[in-house]
Parts: C-alpha cells; structure tokens; sequence
C-alpha cells in the first residue's frame, strides 16, 4: 500500500534507509535533484501534517508518513498546477523539501489571502485552503505570460513558495538549447560565437 502510494506521488517503489549502527555520531549526505533549496520542516510544529508537490520530498527521519493527498476541487485538480495528486507528510520528525530556485516561507493569518503562480506553490499545512481564480482578463492572460488561473490560498496556516518550478526551467533550458533552434542569450563575450567554439561549447 505504501510503494503504491509513492508511485502516484512520483516517487520510487523503494526507499532507501540509512542506519547508524556505531556507538558515535554518523552523518550522511543528500543533494537536490536540480538547482534550489533544500529546507528542513519539523512535522511537529506544524501539527504533523504536511500537503506538498510531487517530487518535492527529499528524505525525513524514520517513523515520517509517504502518503497522497487528493485534491476536493475539480478546478484546483485540472488547473492547480500539480494536478489532483500531491504528497502528503505525516508524523513528528524531520522532513527535507526541494523547491526550485529561491525559497520564501509565508505565515497567513486567519481569511489572509495571498494569490501566486500555481506552479510556485511548494507547499503548505493543512489548515491553509488551496483553490484556484481565473486572472480576470484574456488580456492579462495572454500578454503577462503568467497564464489563466492562479493560486488562491487562504490561511491560516504556512505556505512555501518557490521562485523557480522544475518544468518551467526545463523549458526555459530546451527553448535555448541550439539543438532546438534556440539562441544563448545574456552573455556578455566580445567574442560570441568564437568565444563558445574557442571555450569548447561548439
């Protein structure tokens, strides 16, 4: 039940645990898949329970929960930016999240409501009511590149936001890449292409 639970939130059938079977401290180490911030999270302060992205979990102490959580709104499943299934924490230790780019932790008050980019939504506990709002205009949607829909949240609770999603820098990558007819940009050598042939790039 628990590997088939993994598998819906994109992670693998198998988790690996580490064991320190010595009379001393031992320390191990974890790297983030891409570019980001790793951030610690005590489940226990945050009354155990923790709603995040898929893939966004790292590792945890053991007795920490894998689950899924579904989402109860059509629109927030079709247009939320994750779909209907995210992660779902539970327990009392200490849990490691990966979010893309640059991190901003945010403390909503009760009815405080904050609007983002559906895909920044890192996470956030389970007190916080997560919907979906259309931006308003076709005009904003089409010219501010931000899309149709953005996230609604709604405390109280804790949000995490991030300023770089996975799949917005993958396309940002491939649209650049020369494979894909794309052109660097941005950088700054008199040399330009010769510089890149000279630097071993082409």
């Amino acid at each position: 039940m628990g590997a088939g639970k993994r598998l819906l939130t994109g992670e693998s059938v198998f988790t690996t645990m580490f064991t320190n079977t010595g009379n001393t401290k031992a320390r191990t180490a974890f790297a983030a898949p891409f570019l980001g911030q790793i951030i610690p999270i005590m489940l226990n302060e945050i009354d155990g329970v923790l709603i995040c992205q898929k893939d966004s979990f790292l590792c945890g102490a053991r007795g920490v929960s894998l689950g899924i959580a579904l989402q109860r709104k059509l629109g927030t499943g079709f247009f939320g930016g994750e779909g209907f299934i995210m992660q779902k924490l539970e327990g009392d230790g200490l849990v490691f999240i990966h979010a893309g780019g640059s991190l901003l932790r945010r403390d909503l008050k009760p009815n405080e409501t904050l609007r983002v980019d559906t895909g920044c939504v890192v996470g956030y506990t389970q007190t916080v009511d997560f919907d979906i709002e259309y931006v308003g205009s076709l005009k904003s949607a089409f010219f501010s590149g931000e899309g149709l829909f953005f996230a609604n949240l709604r405390g109280p609770g804790t949000v995490w936001l991030q300023s770089l999603p996975f799949s917005r820098l993958a396309d940002r990558v491939i649209a650049r890449a020369p494979s894909a007819g794309g052109k660097p940009t941005g950088e700054g050598s008199v040399l330009g292409g010769l510089g890149r042939i000279l630097g071993g790039d082409k």
